[in-house]
């Protein structure tokens, strides 16, 4: 008999005899380092395989695995000593560096839940995502400050503000807050002793969606581990791969899809900025094996006048994303990149977020198409009935069931419960099916843009420049961009003995949106295209500018 049964009361044994919730759960508290299985132990494990090898880098900053193990732990605690509990939000604003790769693993380690703002965004936005989330710490970069200075204020739930000093020469106006080095390198670098099981929520992402406020999708370890090994599955990831990430991990694809995958493999991560230049002197330099962005920085990259300077061949898996991919650019890349696996991932931030993907092998035959559910996943095709569709070419709501599902939309039982109606989450978008069950992305069923991989909720945009009293209609629609791949294009109806300009409206747009939701163009119609019924027919319109930015 061990000595840790022999300190078990005459009741705590008497769980050893029977099964049931209680008594599985009172030994799985007990027993919760042994058998437990969450991201926080993913680096610790990663470090006993592979101790000295590099883990990631940042400019001239390289860590090992044992090295950032340890500077995780040590975040993790000094997050504790700020009194951050399990379930506490704790906040970032960030760009790809050692410091949010770390406020990442720390709040998996002590149980708080990690909240990316989208640096896109601004002030008043990002107050919203602070005050709505109730965080209690905000970490910020210091070359964002000019986005929160004049919103600090407006943030009572926030305790603690860290400043990520990544010299920029800057210092904070405000005196409370702390530098992120100072504070955190004198605290231990023991691992937290937290119980943590994996259905724990860890993350928390705003999106937007379709409305005009976003929504809090909570995700937890659950999720994101059978996400990730997804992704390692499918995507074919290996322990030799080394990873340029260069798109924002404040988003859920670069962050989840591909840095956290390879980090759990015992990879290579480096951390750059989404410099089209950039991109390719470090694919080069640092032999990188797999690369992921959304069709729009593939073009660019296929574009920029150094593509062929660069020696690209240590290039083997590319990944696309967040929108489709022009066939040609498609061909392009298998053209100037010989012998590349290229896949395409679809998903949503409630999935954590990949959905399907269309494998390599697929990557011509099946051109357009969004591929088949992951290997821990199910689609399938709704009608407005909730009725499955299985018959070809036959538009329905593309829905996902498996366990990479969202916990729940923060604050709103309602969306929650509708969004996981029967036992599927619905994406929002349409779909159709071929033959051999791939689907293929056709519309969005609400009226969503994706505009070079963000989202941009059209009504919100509309509800901007309707504040202009000149303003009669007005109707925003995804235009086919060669850029961006859809651009945000405001088609308006100005009210009679009015005139406005398309200058105007954009620099309207520019007070109150973030730079990507600004209309790429602006169109003056006399009247926009309805129903019979008096609904705006957003799907005709994008028929009638598809060719808007060819011209």
């Amino acid at each position: 008999m061990t000595e840790k049964f022999k300190s078990l009361s005459e009741e705590e044994k008497a769980r050893f005899r029977v099964i049931n919730k209680e008594n599985i759960e009172f030994l799985m508290d007990r027993y919760n380092k042994t058998n437990r299985w969450v991201i926080a132990d993913m680096i610790r494990r990663s470090a006993y395989h592979y101790p000295d090898k590099e883990a990631v880098i940042f400019g001239d900053i390289s860590l090992t695995y044992t090295e950032l193990e340890n500077e995780c732990n040590r975040v993790a605690n000094a997050l504790s000593d700020l009194g951050i509990q399990k379930y506490d939000r704790v906040a970032i604003l960030a760009h790809n560096t050692i410091h949010h790769v770390l406020t990442w693993f720390a709040c998996c380690k002590i149980g708080a839940i990690y909240l990316a703002i989208n640096y896109m965004l601004r002030g008043k936005d990002i107050s919203y995502c602070i005050n709505h989330s109730e965080s209690k710490a905000f970490i910020v970069e210091d070359s964002l400050y000019d986005l929160v200075k004049d919103v600090l204020a407006e943030m009572p739930t926030v305790n603690n503000f860290i400043w990520s000093n990544q010299g920029e020469g800057k210092s904070p106006e405000e005196s409370r807050f702390k530098d992120f080095d100072t504070w955190y390198k004198a605290c231990s670098a023991q691992e937290p002793d937290t119980i943590l099981h994996i259905e724990d929520p860890c993350q928390m992402t705003y999106t937007s969606g379709t409305e005009s406020l976003p929504k809090g999708v909570i995700i937890s370890n659950q999720a994101l581990m059978a996400q990730y090994m997804g992704c390692i599955v499918d995507g074919q990831y290996d322990d030799n791969d080394i990873n340029i990430n260069a798109l924002p991990i404040y988003h859920c694809a670069q962050r989840d899809v591909f840095m956290n995958p390879i980090f759990w493999l015992g990879g290579t991560n480096v951390l750059i900025a989404p410099d089209i230049g950039q991109i390719l002197a470090s694919i080069a330099n640092y032999k990188a094996t797999l690369f992921f962005a959304p069709p729009t920085v593939w073009i660019g990259m296929l574009r920029h006048p150094d593509f062929d300077k660069y020696d690209l061949s240590s290039l083997k898996k590319c990944y696309y994303g967040a929108s489709i991919m022009p066939g040609e650019i498609l061909k392009e890349m298998m053209k100037r990149l010989p012998g590349v696996k290229i896949y395409n991932y679809y998903g949503q931030t409630e999935l954590a977020p990949y959905h399907t993907i269309l494998k390599a092998k697929d990557a011509l035959s099946k051109l357009g198409s969004a591929g088949m559910a992951g290997i821990n996943m199910e689609t399938r095709l709704e009608d407005d009935d909730y009725q499955v569709i299985e018959k070809t070419g036959v538009p329905g709501e593309i829905c996902g069931k498996g366990p990479h599902a969202l916990t729940m939309y923060f604050k709103e039982p309602e969306k929650t419960e509708a969004a996981m109606k029967g036992g599927w989450f619905h994406s929002g978008d349409l779909g159709v099916l071929d033959q051999d069950r791939y689907i293929e992305v056709v519309d969005r069923k609400k009226d969503m843009i994706k505009t070079g991989g963000e989202n941009v909720a059209t009504r919100e945009v509309e509800d901007v420049i309707y504040q202009d009293s000149r303003v009669q209609e007005v109707a925003v629609i995804g235009v086919y961009h060669p850029k961006w791949v859809e651009a945000v294009t405001a088609v308006i109806v100005v009210k009679p003995g009015e005139s406005l300009s398309e200058n105007e409206i954009i620099d309207i747009c520019k007070k109150d949106l973030a730079l990507f939701k600004v209309p790429k163009a602006v169109v003056i119609v006399d009247e926009l295209p309805k129903t019979p019924t008096g609904k705006i027919l957003k799907r005709d319109m994008r028929v009638t500018y598809k060719d808007l930015f060819l011209k």
